[in-house]
């Protein structure tokens, strides 16, 4: 199984960053086939959904299906658009296909501003405050404060952050998923996939007064025609006074170093470290953000820790997202 993740990862980093292109086209399918699930109870469906931004333009976006409603929706704490659709309890299919053209540009913030103005941080109190599995107190206070210390401003702050995280996380890939995310367990052992190690970041760095949220999304191929059903993704964006929100992902130098067997002091280690310190591949397209969500319309269940992946609930239970095949899911790359 190991062997079968690594094979996985090494697609997307099988290149230095100096080789990626800069940009990247195709079309997105999300297929979802929710018959098998017990019939007699209502199922409904919720799905993150793409809309174009500075780096990503979406167009030809495409829903069908056998449902009884559908609509796009927004989430009220993230401004997440969500796909929504719902099946009556005596529906015996329960199917819908979804797809989307993106075309995904490379980001390479590196101009950024060391001299810092006057900032509002009331502004950015969203991004300062502590998530259920987050917290900005206790054991992440001090290891803020020690990693910080003798920084004065957000830049410096946020990078001591970003270094440390690069050499004191590593990629675990027997994580389920993208991981959980669950700061105060990382600490104690700092191994994890994308989301555990994107969390430890922003709850450090929220802790040391640096704005910072998670950033989910799915990786798009770099083959023609590829399955990506388990690609989903996590990064980190940073608000860096004078420059804006800064893109930096962490985790993918610790994939890097696993897949290729890379030390901390290799030069190519240090390449993928200056990469992804205010730049991201195109090899991506953001989705959804935020933490502890609740829906729109709000589901039965808790708050979600993230919102990354396909959620679906029949008769109020929800279906494990992390097992596609049960749920009744893929999501299919086509490039253009």
């Amino acid at each position: 199984m190991k062997k079968l993740l690594l094979s996985v990862v090494a697609l997307s980093l099988c290149l230095a960053p100096a080789a990626w292109g800069k940009s990247r086209s195709g079309v997105v399918t999300v297929e979802v086939d929710l018959s098998k699930q017990e019939t007699g109870k209502e199922t409904r469906l919720w799905i993150p959904y793409a809309v174009s931004d500075k780096y990503q333009t979406i167009t030809d976006v495409r829903v069908a299906g056998d449902f009884a409603s559908s609509a796009v929706y927004t989430d009220k704490a993230n401004g997440t658009p969500i796909l929504y659709a719902r099946w009556d309890k005596d529906a015996k299919s329960r199917k819908l296909t979804y797809s989307f053209s993106v075309d995904r540009e490379e980001v390479q913030i590196r101009e950024l501003k060391a001299k810092e103005p006057a900032w509002n941080r009331d502004d950015y109190a969203e991004f300062l405050k502590s998530t259920a599995l987050g917290p900005v107190d206790g054991e992440v206070k001090k290891l803020a404060d020690s990693i910080t210390k003798g920084k004065r401003t957000v830049l410096e702050k946020a990078k001591a952050i970003y270094d440390w995280t690069c050499e004191n996380m590593y990629r675990d890939p027997a994580t389920i998923g993208c991981g959980k995310g669950d700061v105060c367990a990382l600490l104690k052992k700092p191994g994890g996939k994308c989301t555990d190690i994107s969390s430890v970041y922003v709850a450090v760095a929220r802790a040391a007064g640096v704005p910072a949220r998670e950033v989910f999304g799915v990786r798009l191929g770099k083959k023609a025609e590829e399955e990506v059903t388990t690609w989903q993704h996590c990064w980190v964006e940073v608000f860096i006074p004078g420059t804006g929100w800064v893109p930096t992902d962490p985790a993918d130098v610790r994939k890097a170093m696993l897949v290729e067997k890379l030390e901390l002091d290799d030069a190519k280690t240090r390449e993928y470290r200056d990469y992804f310190w205010g730049g991201i591949d195109p090899y991506r397209v953001k989705l959804a953000s935020g933490r502890d969500v609740v829906l729109n319309p709000p589901q039965a269940g808790a708050p979600l820790n993230t919102f990354g992946y396909p959620y679906a609930e029949a008769g109020g239970q929800s279906l494990n997202w992390y097992e596609p095949k049960n749920f009744g899911y893929r999501i299919l790359f086509k490039e253009k």
